[in-house]
């Protein structure tokens, strides 16, 4: 655990009702839980957040994907990735830098995870009607692919790079990288990682937020976090505060207009409700796309107050109506899902 021991003192003059600014990943029941949620979403539970065919056979792959990496962490922790040299860490905090930079050296050990996880998904593929053959044709896919073409994709995915990121491999790739990065994260004392310069990054790792949530329960009851992409730490933001370029001048809220609805899905203006509760269970609140008239970018953001179950990275993979009206609005999509690449159109 690498920590930064306290003076005489400094233990009495901690303010214990402050916000938490860091909430580091729990990977021991974080996976599980997504799967829960992908798999609700999959199955059109979640009002406000209507799924088409098409995109629910991918939300249920996803599910699978998730309980395989359940499985894995369940086997490494709780120090199955070990934490970079205590030095180098150091350093990273003296210059208010990330302690575990995703665009660094990765840790040898991502390997044993991406097999272990490969080994997750054969046993997963072999006992689900549901998951095969796709999941087995992905699996041995995956198995073919060779060293360079496999650290090329990782370098894709924890830069967020479009070259590289072979849409079928990238997925599994990241989530390979997600149980290494939360693993790893999940040993830090959040008493010692500390903000970077920028509040738009993750301070553990560097990497963009995927989401951002409104936490309901303890100290952060009402408070917005951003979840960061790879490692799954989350940060606080104050609210009506632009995740990208952190102006809070011309912030508004976007959210689908009577999702569940048979008619076609329209954008309705959401006012901020501060840290008012209001009318709880709104399925029109529980994803909103935040959008920002200075940089003309947006992220969404979901909120535990209508929906206790939100899971930032599954509840975005299955808003994507979302993402198509906002962008057609003319409002750039400020980061991406790592479980989600899609191919560009080739110019004629």
């Amino acid at each position: 655990m690498v920590q930064r021991l306290l003076q005489p003192g400094e233990i009495e003059s901690l303010d214990h009702t402050a916000i938490p600014r860091l909430l580091l990943p729990k990977p021991a029941s974080l996976f599980s839980a997504r799967a829960a949620r992908l798999r609700q979403l999959a199955n059109n539970e979640i009002k406000g957040t209507p799924v088409e065919e098409g995109l629910s056979g991918y939300l249920l792959l996803m599910a699978h994907l998730a309980e395989a990496q359940h499985a894995t962490a369940g086997s490494l922790l709780p120090d199955g990735v070990p934490l970079p040299d205590a030095a180098v860490m150091q350093t990273a905090h003296d210059h208010n830098m990330p302690p575990l930079p995703a665009s660094g050296a990765r840790p040898a050990a991502w390997r044993t995870v991406f097999a272990t996880l490969l080994d997750r998904l054969d046993a997963i593929a072999a006992a689900s009607t549901s998951a095969a053959p796709q999941l087995a044709a992905a699996v041995a896919a995956l198995r073919a692919t060779d060293e360079a073409t496999l650290e090329g994709i990782a370098d894709a995915v924890l830069n967020d790079f479009d070259e590289g990121a072979d849409p079928l491999r990238a997925p599994f790739v990241a989530a390979a990288l997600q149980v290494s990065w939360s693993l790893m994260a999940a040993q830090l004392d959040q008493r010692w990682a500390q903000p970077l310069m920028t509040g738009t990054l993750c301070p553990v790792c560097g990497s963009h937020p995927v989401a951002s949530v409104i936490r309901i329960g303890g100290q952060s009851q009402g408070y917005r976090y951003l979840h960061c992409a790879t490692c799954a730490s989350e940060w606080h933001m104050v609210r009506v505060k632009c995740s990208c370029c952190e102006a809070t001048g011309k912030v508004a809220y976007q959210s689908l207009a009577d999702a569940n609805s048979d008619e076609q899905a329209t954008l309705i203006a959401a006012a901020d409700e501060g840290k008012s509760m209001n009318k709880a269970n709104d399925p029109t609140k529980v994803a909103r796309a935040e959008i920002c008239d200075d940089c003309f970018s947006y992220r969404k953001i979901f909120n535990q107050e209508h929906d206790l179950h939100v899971d930032p990275l599954a509840d975005d993979l299955a808003s994507l109506t979302l993402d198509v009206l906002v962008t057609e609005a003319g409002y750039a999509r400020a980061s991406g899902n790592p479980m989600l690449w899609l191919k560009e159109e080739e110019e004629e």
